[in-house]
């Protein structure tokens, strides 16, 4: 594989058969055990799902009930709803930019308390004018966004984030003491669509290690640069991140009643964390993020990996982005247990000259190590877009699919999208939203509008809810005798019948000892369910 690194050339498969078109009863044959009770319920839910997909809401109705799995790519800040930053603001007394519909802080004016100034009203009045209300609701999401003039899908989408959220930059999604409601309004939202972890992208205040960036400056050194970060003190951003987690997480667990009689069921979403860096921002100041969030990972086990963030058609990200995936593939060496996700190919074209199309997947994949990609959207208009392909099936790179994002910023849907070119190669695919608040959708929607767009079947479904928890970055190893071979368990627990409460002594300390199968034990306890009820 020509450009391939040495060390991953060596971890290459042979380029596997295709998986993901089986029938409805071979999909069902996930034991040796399997019982003609549980063929006939998969089957029984294949026939209900075809007879749902005839009526949108017929179709909601079943697929908000179906197992769900992982959402593996869903940033905090953009699942967030605009009514919960518009109370928050009110509640942090925070002030609204009439003219740009933004937050800002109010300022002192020698006065007995703050003033928000001409131009600026308190973020309270929105709840009691319901224009300024609607208007803020659609300049923080994509509701009723029409394209117009010099205002493109892309503008507005990115725009929302500076107006919730850059209250208090440089950390992204402030209103600390808020983190823990949103934990809770996104699990809370998971739990009632039967999704059972979340992979939650997320931007710890990282002010200090920005500063002592800034006065190191770039070094093109990236040991020596490392180690000066370090000798400044970087390591004490790490315990800022794992103390905010804490405060949020418990104010979670309260709010949902974790651990007593009358838990909410949210309780039961598992969340971990991806360290998010800011690539949109001086050399300096990315690679001293990213080295924080592989710092943050390594002693944090809530934080399960890394990932890169904001538009990727950006100049710095497009001037800096071979760079940037260099600067993770010399930390992934230095720390080989921390995984990695990249937003890589969000881009179409038009968007960046068609050079700029060339190689942002391969580069995250061969440079950066990148065991996900999210969105990899232009991977057609990569060089050498089928050899990529078969890189990727034979290294078991998954590919993050948001159709919605895809479709409201990048302009790209249908035919026109690369969901079924990735399924036809066998690359691992998982459905996720993105940004749910933000787009104003949850998980349930981008199932129903795979099902439609793609004439999808219900085996084709559990192939991906399977690999979302397949590729999530929970420690331990995985259920399944092959890697995204959902055919075998693996041998511990390869005698009783997968998701039953009762399992052997032997399979029972394999799921104590591994979080991964244990989520995809539960996973495949609530496909039992689900489909006993058909």
């Amino acid at each position: 594989m020509p450009g391939l690194p040495l060390q991953r050339r060596h971890k290459v498969l042979l380029f596997p058969a295709l998986l993901l078109f089986f029938s409805t009863g071979a999909a069902a044959q996930t034991n040796s055990s399997v019982s003609q009770t549980q063929l006939n319920g998969e089957q029984n839910t294949a026939r209900a799902l075809e007879l749902a997909r005839a009526n949108p809401l017929a179709l909601r109705a079943f697929l908000v009930d179906m197992p769900k799995g992982g959402d593996l790519h869903n940033h905090l800040s953009g699942a967030v709803y605009a009514e919960s930053w518009i109370r928050g603001a009110a509640e942090d007394q925070l002030c609204i930019d009439r003219a740009t519909l933004s937050f800002s802080k109010p300022q002192p004016d020698g006065g007995a308390a703050p003033s928000c100034g001409e131009g600026k009203v308190p973020a309270s009045e929105a709840a009691k004018d319901q224009h300024l209300y609607d208007t803020l609701i659609d300049a923080f999401s994509m509701r009723g966004f029409v394209p117009s003039t010099g205002v493109t899908g892309p503008d507005h989408f990115f725009a929302t984030f500076e107006k919730f959220g850059g209250a208090d930059p440089p950390q992204v999604g402030s209103f600390a003491t808020h983190i823990g409601e949103w934990l809770d309004e996104v699990a809370t939202r998971a739990a009632a669509q039967n999704e059972q972890y979340l992979e939650l992208m997320h931007t710890p205040n990282f002010a200090h290690t920005a500063a002592i960036a800034s006065e190191i400056g770039w070094k093109y050194d990236f040991a020596q640069l490392r180690q000066d970060l370090l000798d400044r003190g970087l390591r004490n951003d790490v315990a800022v991140a794992s103390t905010s987690l804490d405060r949020a997480e418990a104010l979670r667990l309260q709010r949902e009643s974790c651990g007593v009689q009358g838990e909410s069921p949210a309780c039961r979403v598992k969340i971990r964390y991806l360290y998010q860096v800011l690539r949109g921002f001086p050399k300096e100041q990315v690679f001293a993020q990213t080295l924080l969030g592989f710092e943050t990972a390594s002693v944090d086990p809530r934080f399960v990996g890394i990932n890169f963030v904001m538009p990727e058609d950006g100049r710095i990200s497009m001037e800096d982005y071979t760079l940037h995936m260099r600067v993770v593939g010399f930390l992934h060496n230095l720390y080989p247990k921390v995984h990695i996700s990249l937003h890589a190919g969000e881009l179409a074209p038009g968007l960046v000259p068609p050079e700029g199309l060339c190689c942002h997947i391969r580069q995250a994949v061969e440079y950066a190590h990148a065991e996900r990609i999210g969105h990899g959207v232009d991977v057609m208009y990569e060089d050498h877009p089928y050899d990529l392909l078969k890189e990727m099936a034979a290294l078991h790179v998954m590919v993050e699919v948001n159709l919605t994002s895809n479709d409201v910023i990048l302009g790209v849907t249908g035919k026109d999208h690369p969901f079924p070119i990735y399924r036809k190669f066998s690359v691992p695919v998982a459905l996720s939203t993105d940004d749910e608040g933000v787009s104003r959708i949850e998980i349930t929607h981008e199932y129903v509008r795979a099902v439609e767009t793609y004439g999808l079947h219900y085996s084709d479904l559990k192939q991906m809810v399977r690999t979302s928890l397949e590729h999530s970055f929970l420690p331990g190893p995985s259920l399944w005798a092959a890697q995204d071979m959902f055919t075998r368990a693996a041998p511990a627990c390869s005698a009783g019948r997968l998701g039953e409460e009762k399992r052997s002594a032997t399979c029972e300390a394999f799921l104590r000892g591994s979080d991964k199968a244990g989520q995809q034990w539960e996973l495949e306890r609530r496909f039992r369910i689900f489909e006993s009820s058909h």
